[in-house]
């Protein structure tokens, strides 16, 4: 084990981000874990990771004023060490300037030669001169997000509403967790966090933890008595509405949190069977499984489109494979890196997976569909055209039943439809569609 302080970390954290265009989330558990640092530091690691990605063309725009050749111009480790500098300096507001620059500057004299630590002073001194003149010439660097993508949530939200879901996107995530019905309740846990805690406006199993540090790494988390999950996802299982016996196949199931909140609701009795392509992320759904003390999941490593079954279910789910657009406050390179997505290549899995799941599901037996974004082509559009192929299958008026009123109230789209955007509940964005098979 290492010794590392907050800053450096960051640094590295963000120059293997760029280097090997990783996964902003694994890498900050990875350095997390093998770094010994205190939990402000800890917290400020990961404020400084997120924050810089998270605002990465604004804090561009701001250095390309300072720098004569721009901030690309720049080798990698400066580029990013730069970007950290002027992110403390421009949104973290409990760190005072000089602290910001002193420390940045300390950092480009550790790592490199002192014409870096010259150049990195000038421009975040620089900055503090300039920044009442700083005014920023459009939406896309305002609040940070690619051009491409502020036309079109324009275009399907207007921009008025675009702008709140940009801002939105911005604020940190909550930290929720989910209460294991099976060992717990609500007011218990309520209890045991005491002041670190409150209810969940919209999720009737969740809790919003503050300043407990990470909450998968806490003994009660240990023995089973909470899952990590946003609110937003925990809809899901109000959905699917399940109850004990039911039979339930979960197509797309890793790392498991929907198939052991529907375990859960069903007090442990019935069978899911909880499906994943891979076999480490099956593993994982086991792992939850195990830790939660439930025993009706069995899985299956395996491409859901090859699934063969002689059983019909009660219930499907298909949490799809999707864009991901919703969950930018907690990924943010996802709005980076959506241009080198090919969205009709993910359509079109969509499309099959749908398919295929509803050949199993059994006759008055329910398909619930689901993603975490919020465009229409994977969402709204993709139900119009299944419903259009799958004549069996008709929108459930009920589902405005099973949801929250306050859902009930922001987030209906139309009859058996649900799309969650960002700031309704400072939530992650998502979408529901409760499906049912005519009986005949």
């Amino acid at each position: 084990m290492k010794q590392i302080d907050a800053r450096t970390c960051a640094l590295k954290i963000l120059i293997e981000f760029e280097q090997k265009q990783a996964f902003s989330n694994l890498l900050l558990n990875r350095y997390l874990k093998e770094d010994r640092l205190s939990e402000p530091d800890r917290r400020l690691v990961t404020e400084l990771v997120y924050g810089v990605i998270q605002r990465l063309n604004t804090l561009d725009w701001v250095a390309d004023q300072l720098l004569r050749k721009g901030v690309d111009s720049l080798q990698l480790w400066v580029r990013q060490l730069l970007r950290l500098g002027l992110y403390q300096l421009m949104y973290l507001d409990k760190i005072p300037a000089r602290a910001a620059v002193y420390e940045t500057v300390q950092l480009a004299k550790n790592w490199g030669h002192p014409g870096i630590a010259k150049l990195v002073n000038g421009v975040l001194r620089n900055y503090l001169r300039k920044k009442q003149s700083l005014h920023f010439p459009n939406i896309a660097i305002q609040y940070s997000v690619p051009p491409k993508m502020v036309e079109r949530m324009i275009e399907i939200f207007g921009q008025e509403r675009a702008i709140e879901i940009m801002k939105a996107n911005l604020a940190p995530p909550k930290v929720s967790i989910r209460v294991n019905r099976l060992k717990t309740d609500r007011a218990q846990m309520l209890k045991r966090f005491a002041q670190q805690a409150e209810a969940s406006q919209i999720a009737k199993d969740g809790l919003i933890l503050q300043r407990v540090g990470n909450p998968a790494a806490n003994q009660w988390y240990e023995e089973g008595f909470y899952t990590v999950q946003d609110e937003s996802s925990m809809l899901v299982a109000d959905a699917v509405s399940p109850v004990a016996n039911m039979q339930i196949l979960d197509a797309c199931a890793a790392p498991g949190g929907k198939a052991t909140h529907l375990a859960e609701r069903m007090q442990n009795q019935g069978r899911i069977i909880a499906c994943d392509q891979y076999v480490h992320k099956v593993k994982l759904i086991d792992a939850h499984a195990k830790r939660l003390g439930i025993d009706i999941i069995s899985t299956q490593a395996l491409d859901m489109r090859h699934f063969q079954s002689e059983q019909q279910f009660d219930v499907v789910l298909l949490d799809a494979p999707c864009s991901g657009l919703g969950v930018i406050r907690r990924r943010p390179e996802i709005k980076w890196r959506k241009e080198q997505q090919d969205l009709q290549a993910l359509l079109e899995l969509q499309r099959q997976l749908l398919d295929v799941c509803a050949s199993y599901v059994k006759p008055g037996g329910v398909l619930v569909y689901s993603t975490c974004t919020w465009e229409p082509k994977e969402n709204q559009d993709q139900i119009e055209q299944f419903l259009q192929r799958q004549r069996k299958f008709v929108l459930d008026p009920h589902l405005a039943e099973l949801l929250p009123t306050a859902v009930r109230q922001k987030a209906m789209q139309q009859e058996g439809m649900v799309q969650i955007l960002p700031h309704h509940f400072q939530s992650d964005g998502f979408f529901i569609a409760r499906l049912v098979r005519r009986a005949a």
